[in-house]
């Protein structure tokens, strides 16, 4: 099992907590997601151009999950370690995560960005999750 698939599979709130600070502790790093875009780990690919790939969410919480993230991290671990140079990489994050939502999702879908250790972040390569195919809940989590 995976780094990231021991995190997912955490059951104890405790757990998971401690799980995600020692995530947090290693920003900047490589991390899985450098892996994937290098094909060292396998994914299944639901979107590529040249700036940002999608691939399907090891833990499903849908019918439809994927995750959308960019080529180059270029530091950018969290939203809000965003500089203004980047708002137009985060753009297009956001606008393939709902193109890919709505081909997917047709009835509707949910996007979410995790930040820092409250916020559930479990790896620090930004990354917008789409999430559809059945009725979200709220609040979340």
């Amino acid at each position: 099992m995976n780094p990231l698939q021991t995190l997912l599979m955490a059951s104890r709130s405790e757990d998971e907590t401690n799980m995600l600070k020692t995530a947090a502790s290693t920003e900047g790093q490589p991390t899985i997601f450098d892996k994937i875009l290098d094909k060292t780990i396998p994914s299944t690919t639901v979107h590529d151009d040249d700036l940002c790939y999608a691939f399907a969410d090891i833990n499903p919480q849908g019918p439809f999950h994927c995750l959308v993230i960019p080529k180059n991290r270029d530091g950018l671990t969290r939203l809000s370690n965003a500089r203004e140079d980047q708002k137009e990489i985060l753009g297009h994050l956001m606008y393939t995560a709902g193109q890919l939502g709505k081909a997917n999702c047709p009835e509707g879908f949910r996007t979410v960005v995790n930040e820092g250790v409250q916020g559930a972040q479990s790896v620090y390569h930004i990354h917008v999750h789409v999430i559809g195919g059945r009725q979200m809940t709220w609040p979340p989590g």
